[in-house]
């Protein structure tokens, strides 16, 4: 049975206080909880402060390219179905340099749990504005301010009926736990925007901005009612609600692949020596 010191513990580069130690946490007792080893899970992430979570991790880990994770984690999920595929990395990373493999990922209900570490800022590179920064976000590369409208993640997906959309706190781990166990076991695409803030970059989303403003959604709230998820979706200044947004029934990419995945399927040998004597 997987516990929490399974999956190890590490020093990190993290700054003290950053949001990203309440993830790893979280991500730990969430695994733990669905008894899932570190042998059967593949974690997949980008670059960026977030993205080095798993490197804390005992865990199987393929760190790519800066907002290439999700092509990656399609391939290995699509190639071993039975593999709990985890895909881990920061708002830039996923929404900017990713935003592409975000939408196609969506579209195609790749069984695979998208966890983005939301801080809304480049923490890696030192604090520039990120897709979700708000408007008027002042940094050393934007002074007077982001010009940009900030992207709304959960907006998006729920607009595109992702398979579940959920969004977490870094501040509240239990529920975070509750999120990613849901999430993991959600057959299909499973997107979690996890708020968090960077101690050393964003001055304006704190600990105490998100702690005055994030909500638990209520026990009665429905997240298969589209309508209504579209609108909790808009709501942000003074209320941030956290909790499982919208969720929907929709077959997974991997039940329509026809002949199935390529593990377990075998070799066939008199194949392979037929075509390699076509080049002779």
């Amino acid at each position: 049975m997987a516990s929490v010191k399974d999956y190890g513990q590490y020093e990190t580069a993290w700054c003290p206080g950053c949001g990203n130690f309440g993830i790893l946490l979280a991500v730990k007792r969430a695994l733990a909880a669905r008894g899932i080893e570190p042998r059967q899970i593949l974690f997949v992430s980008g670059i960026g402060q977030a993205a080095k979570a798993p490197h804390y991790l005992n865990a199987n880990l393929f760190n790519g390219l800066h907002g290439r994770s999700l092509p990656v984690a399609t391939g290995a999920k699509l190639a071993n179905p039975g593999l709990t595929v985890i895909v881990e990395s920061g708002d830039g990373c996923t929404y900017g340099e990713g935003g592409n493999h975000f939408l196609a990922a969506i579209r195609r209900n790749i069984d695979i749990t998208m966890l983005v570490h939301d801080n809304q800022v480049y923490g890696l590179t030192k604090g520039q504005a990120s897709p979700t920064s708000g408007e008027g976000f002042v940094t050393k590369t934007q002074p007077e301010g982001s010009t940009s409208a900030p992207f709304n993640p959960i907006g998006v997906a729920v607009a595109m009926r992702a398979g579940f959309v959920a969004r977490g706190f870094a501040g509240m781990t239990d529920l975070l736990s509750d999120l990613i166990q849901q999430a993991v076991i959600h057959p299909g695409f499973a997107l979690i925007d996890v708020l968090h803030p960077c101690v050393s970059f964003n001055r304006v989303n704190t600990w105490e901005w998100y702690q005055e403003r994030c909500e638990p959604l209520p026990k009665t709230y429905d997240p298969t009612d589209w309508n209504a998820a579209m609108a909790i979706a808009q709501q942000w200044e003074e209320r941030i609600p956290v909790g499982v947004i919208y969720r929907n029934a929709r077959p997974p990419f991997t039940e329509r692949m026809g002949r199935g995945p390529l593990v377990g399927q075998g070799v066939d040998r008199d194949k392979i020596k037929r075509i390699m004597g076509g080049f002779l």
